[in-house]
């Protein structure tokens, strides 16, 4: 199997879905990209399943534009399958139609008015040290230097600013065993989570305007562990809390809050990874959003543009993908959006 990199996007957008890539089973498509992109006249460098392919037209200015190649695991849904519009498989939105896009451009784009930058790794779905790009960062930063960077994350074809930080924090509730027909001589460890569980439900969520994005914030239960065995009264409960927090929040001031709320229960942090401000102020992005058309707004979830905002490179979501899709069942992308994110960008980087 080969890729035309120059077909329409639709059709690779295909051509990639029907590749499986799980996080972690990126061998495939990596090596498919790879040698796609050798045809062109970029400069392409790999690392691991890592690809970069960068222009070297001594322009001003230098954008960076990003996708990932993994998926969450397949549900049934691979290989791809149009049905009106829609084009349906796993990644279809998050985010192949964004690959697809950002490699049609890379193979197509003869005289761009920047240098660009196409970035596309591995890992994006899992665990922050498996990410590509994060090791891309630290063992080859220079790969990553751009005025601006784009991030190809399903946003509907809208400017997404930022992005909300994440932490997770492990609540232990202890209680004392007891044989379940005398439940009365123990003490239920699940039943004393439920304070903890009212709270949770109560919360009143912050919403914060940032440069006229609107982040609204969330802390839920996204799991709870308990149970000896069907006759006994369990002595220990772990509840595990996940906080959604806005840009405008630390890391450090992210997790006194959940202290504060979740008091007096003993909190034990288990990750976290900062948000990223809007960025919007920065020339190269202003001029991308004039470019789109439609007012920027914010992002709801956590992507690799806070790892840019890390290293001071301004950078956005822009995909054709429907983040309410992604990660589904039913996930798919509306075809026509990819051609819109296609035209956009070409327009944007021919100036």
């Amino acid at each position: 199997m080969t890729l035309d990199l120059t077909a329409d996007p639709i059709d690779l957008t295909a051509a990639l879905v029907d590749v499986e890539s799980v996080s972690g089973n990126e061998q495939v498509i990596t090596d498919l990209v790879e040698t796609a992109l050798r045809t062109t006249a970029l400069d392409v460098q790999r690392d691991g399943n890592v690809v970069v392919a960068r222009t070297e037209l001594g322009r001003d200015r230098r954008v960076l534009i990003a996708g990932h190649l993994d998926t969450v695991p397949t549900a049934d849904n691979v290989p791809s399958r149009r049905e009106g519009g829609r084009l349906f498989g796993c990644g279809t939105s998050d985010m192949k139609s964004g690959d697809a896009v950002l490699l049609h451009l890379a193979a197509t784009l003869a005289e761009p008015s920047y240098d660009v930058t196409y970035v596309l790794y591995d890992n994006e779905e899992v665990e922050a040290e498996r990410n590509g790009l994060n090791r891309i960062a630290a063992t080859r930063r220079e790969w990553l230097d751009a005025d601006l960077a784009i991030l190809m994350e399903p946003t509907s074809g809208q400017v997404e600013a930022g992005c909300q930080g994440t932490l997770r924090v492990s609540v232990s509730i202890p209680g004392r065993r007891a044989h379940s027909a005398r439940g009365w001589l123990g003490e239920n460890a699940i039943h004393a989570a439920a304070p903890l569980l009212t709270t949770l439900v109560r919360y009143d969520a912050r919403e914060v305007d940032i440069d006229g994005c609107v982040y609204r914030e969330g802390l839920n239960a996204v799991s709870v562990t308990g149970g000896v065995a069907g006759n006994v009264v369990p002595d220990l409960c772990t509840v595990v809390v996940n906080f959604r927090f806005a840009p405008d929040r630390s890391e450090a001031q992210a997790l006194d809050h959940v202290r504060d709320v979740l008091a007096p229960y003993d909190v034990v942090l288990v990750d976290s990874a900062p948000g990223a401000l809007p960025g919007l102020s920065a020339p190269a992005a202003a001029h991308f959003i004039d470019a789109v058309g439609e007012k920027p707004v914010a992002k709801y979830g956590w992507t690799d543009v806070a790892r840019f905002a890390a290293l001071g490179i301004p950078a956005v979501n822009f995909g054709p993908g429907d983040p309410n899709l992604a990660h589904t069942r039913e996930e798919s992308v509306e075809i026509d959006r990819i051609t819109r994110c296609t035209d956009v960008l070409r327009r944007y980087l021919t100036g």
